[in-house]
């Protein structure tokens, strides 16, 4: 015998749609709670309980979320604050910052903070973005003679939970990664009544996925590679004809601010 006869049980109608309503239910509350899901809070304790004294905050971030961390900068729970970032490639020539991470630098300077700011710019690179600036802090403290025990990262908001664990990876186990997240904008608080929100939350979701289950950071060979073909493709830029790129606004004006795309880790 090849075959025996079983017997299957299914849903009735009136069970296919009590499925498909519980089913449309849980969709609905897991697209609403997706950005929620994607952001996170929470301050590094410290060694010794009181907390991270060194604030890292992402470069690429508009005016806007910049200024949102100057209460945290102004606490006077940190000692230093350093910001992170690589090469603006459309401003090459046009504007005075070079780097996300000496623009933000500039910009919370001007805000008279506290603590001192360095700028720690990472290299220029076509992907793993956020790993690349975290191994700068990594190599700016090994150079410094500075132990990082923990820190606190400053991300953007539905950004900030991909941040910590790919900080995690560039730092290892022995450095606390605090996060502080921006506020979420409206436009991906309710991300299903927009194609602009809806890219931003699910691209966000689908990247952490993977960061999460796939990403492999690069051997420093792989790296090295990577980076000559950049910059190869940087010289090849500047020799063509350059458009005046648009520049870093104030709040006031915030389609003006330039801040590249997301990226993949």
């Amino acid at each position: 015998m090849l075959f025996r006869r079983r017997e299957v049980l299914l849903p009735t109608p009136t069970g296919w749609l009590l499925l498909l309503a519980i089913l449309a239910t849980a969709a609905t509350l897991l697209g609403r709670a997706l950005p929620d899901l994607l952001t996170v809070d929470e301050l590094a304790h410290g060694p010794d309980g009181r907390g991270a004294k060194t604030l890292v905050i992402e470069g690429w971030l508009d005016a806007r979320e910049l200024d949102q961390a100057l209460p945290a900068i102004r606490s006077g729970r940190y000692q230093q604050v350093l910001t992170t970032g690589g090469p603006i490639e459309a401003w090459n020539g046009v504007s005075e910052w070079k780097t996300y991470a000496d623009r933000a630098a500039a910009h919370l300077a001007g805000r008279g903070i506290g603590p001192p700011i360095r700028a720690i710019p990472a290299p220029p690179t076509q992907q793993d973005r956020t790993y690349r600036s975290a191994l700068s802090i990594r190599e700016w403290a090994r150079d410094a003679g500075t132990r990082l025990d923990a820190i606190d990262l400053y991300a953007a908001g539905i950004h900030a939970r991909r941040s910590r664990t790919v900080f995690r990876l560039a730092l290892g186990p022995g450095v606390e990664i605090g996060v502080l997240s921006a506020a979420i904008p409206e436009e991906q608080r309710h991300w299903w009544t927009g194609s602009r929100g809806a890219k931003a939350i699910l691209g966000e979701a689908l990247s952490l996925a993977w960061t999460t289950c796939c990403f492999w950071p690069a051997t420093p060979a792989e790296r090295r590679r990577l980076d000559a073909t950049v910059e190869i493709d940087r010289a090849l830029a500047r020799s063509r004809p350059r458009t005046r790129a648009r520049g870093f606004t104030a709040p006031r004006q915030p389609r003006s601010s330039h801040r590249p795309a997301r990226d993949t880790a």
